[in-house]
């Protein structure tokens, strides 16, 4: 099957996806600040740069976009019927990537916390962050 768009096109739409400061990120940060929690943003330092780290909770937050990082079982996560074979080998790479340095993290004593995007649509939003919310109150020092 070949491309429903020019080469062109396929490559400004290509370089509109963000890798950061999305939606879904920019969401879970104003809900954490207005509550009052302090986080930095995509620490180089820490193994998968992070989407939002917070340090007095040695607790870091992976907002993951579901067609990007795979998520199994969503909806959102189609795989593209051009180039499939290119797409899995890249999806499953992100997939590998995204454990190892999760597991770096909690070797390193961090707790790693994965929101992903369609956990953030507008019926589960107030779920989920409420649920982030919870994480930290066990955890409150």
């Amino acid at each position: 099957m070949t491309d429903v768009h020019t080469k062109i096109i396929r490559s400004y739409n290509m370089s509109k996806i963000k890798g950061k400061d999305t939606q879904p990120e920019i969401l879970v940060r104003k809900f954490l600040h207005k509550n009052g929690y302090r986080y930095r943003i995509h620490v180089k330092d820490l193994p998968g740069k992070p989407d939002i780290v917070l340090p007095r909770y040695k607790t870091v937050v992976f907002v993951q976009g579901c067609f990007w990082h795979g998520h199994e079982g969503c909806k959102y996560y189609v795989v593209p019927k051009t180039r499939t074979d290119w797409w899995l080998k890249k999806i499953n790479e992100t997939i590998v990537n995204d454990k190892t340095n999760q597991q770096s993290l909690v070797s390193t004593g961090w707790r790693v916390i994965e929101i992903w995007e369609c956990e953030l649509r507008k019926t589960l939003v107030e779920n989920t962050l409420n649920r982030l919310l919870k994480a930290f109150l066990t955890k409150k020092q």
